[in-house]
């Protein structure tokens, strides 16, 4: 790590959505904490020098980020970050915040108040702001302020399309500030939108390569040259780096570009659809060149189904997105990779911050902390790529811990399978 650089935990980490950002913008991400063992296998393989915690944020402290991270007691922490689940739901006659089913959000408070960074940044639902929810927003904001934050006001509600991705997504984000620091603004608007053409006109076609049917990667040149958007991308320049940790990695492959074997039925209706518009037996929009992608979905894990989120229709061929399309509409760099299936990498991508957004709100946190952002000397060689290769079971005994992530029971298992079926047939 760089000692000149001010440092971010991620908690909820995921596959590293806010902690790319927060890396372009100047930080160094010390120490990520991820439950799902196949998350933190690929946030492993981004993130090679980032401490990765493969545990439920409910079993450790603030002491044990530290020592995971190799920070002592007295090195400052500039700013926690993370987007912890929750349901919302106000109950009659108590705090909403102390429903068990929001007590991930009372644990990412606990760690703020335990490793007293000198800001916070909190994501959600835009859902957390509407009706009967409001009050439970209120009640965290309390919280943090119980905690010694005060939290920037009036919150809002940002959308990605605003921020340099092609994709309309629209999460609430609290920022928060130790009391006496100073609280960032929220990120201007850019005002030149990138559209789906702008994000994916370069890419190769993944059904030119017969090797995808079984793989997700295949050595392949791009067919036009970077421009704008493409070229951040595909980082063909200095710029492209902005002031994260340049990657050694092969910019002559094609990633992440495992196909979907469609019907031709499907083919055909999907050829049908205009773009801007949505199939109607799928329900898949078409997406529009000169637009913007629909919100990217993670889709539910095996506890309740194993169903992969609808993925666009692509505006120029008659089949669906790949994760590395996906990756493009959502704003990760070609060399950021995710877990080889489809599933899995369609549900790193849907559950993340496009980065991009992530690097707007941290270059405003960026000028509230008194270091300036400076540009990395050394490049890192990216992880193991058997990393991307794992599931659920061998990723948890890589890490050596019991799989958390709940398995569906006999009994509803077949129900389930009939379900998986008929989305499966959709999909073709």
């Amino acid at each position: 790590m760089n000692s000149s650089r001010p440092i971010v935990v991620d908690l909820f980490a995921g596959a590293g959505g806010l902690s790319f950002g927060f890396e372009q913008a100047g930080f160094d991400v010390v120490a990520a904490v991820e439950v799902d063992p196949v998350h933190a296998c690929v946030h492993k393989f981004n993130f090679p020098q980032c401490a990765v915690i493969p545990r439920s944020v409910r079993e450790i402290s603030g002491s044990d980020i530290r020592k995971a991270a190799g920070l002592s007691a007295a090195t400052p922490i500039d700013v926690v970050t993370g987007g912890a689940p929750c349901q919302g739901f106000s109950i009659i006659g108590s705090r909403a915040l102390d429903d068990p089913r929001n007590s991930l959000v009372r644990e990412f408070i606990r760690l703020v108040g335990e490793l007293q960074p000198s800001h916070f940044l909190f994501e959600n639902v835009k859902g957390l702001t509407l009706q009967k929810h409001r009050s439970f927003l209120e009640e965290v904001i309390e919280e943090f302020g119980r905690a010694g934050y005060s939290v920037l006001q009036p919150w809002q509600v940002l959308n990605a399309k605003d921020y340099g991705v092609p994709q309309s997504r629209e999460r609430l984000f609290l920022i928060g500030a130790r009391r006496f620091d100073d609280l960032p603004s929220y990120p201007e608007p850019l005002r030149s939108p990138v559209t789906c053409l702008d994000a994916l006109d370069d890419l190769p076609d993944a059904e030119r390569f017969d090797q995808l049917l079984f793989c997700d990667e295949v050595p392949s040149d791009y067919l036009k040259r970077a421009r704008g958007y493409s070229a951040l991308m595909r980082c063909s320049n200095a710029e492209s780096w902005r002031y994260g940790y340049r990657r050694k990695w092969n910019n002559k492959q094609l990633t992440s570009s495992r196909r979907t074997l469609h019907t031709s039925v499907s083919r055909s209706r999907f050829a049908r659809t205009e773009p801007g518009t949505k199939e109607p037996i799928s329900r898949f929009l078409r997406l529009s060149p000169y637009g913007i992608s629909n919100t990217l979905r993670a889709g539910t894990d095996s506890a309740r189904g194993s169903f992969t989120s609808p993925r666009p229709i692509h505006y120029q061929y008659a089949r669906c997105v790949t994760v590395r399309e996906m990756a493009r509409l959502h704003g990760f760099p070609d060399w950021f990779r995710f877990q080889e299936t489809k599933w899995h990498g369609a549900r790193q991508i849907g559950n993340s911050v496009p980065p991009p957004l992530a690097y707007a709100i941290a270059c405003e946190i960026m000028r509230r902390i008194p270091a300036e952002p400076t540009r990395p000397a050394r490049s890192l060689r990216l992880g193991c790529e058997s990393l991307l290769k794992m599931n659920m079971a061998t990723a948890a005994k890589y890490w050596g811990i019991k799989c958390p992530i709940e398995q569906r029971n006999q009994k509803s298992g077949k129900k389930k399978r009939k379900q998986v079926a008929a989305e499966a047939h959709l999909s073709r």
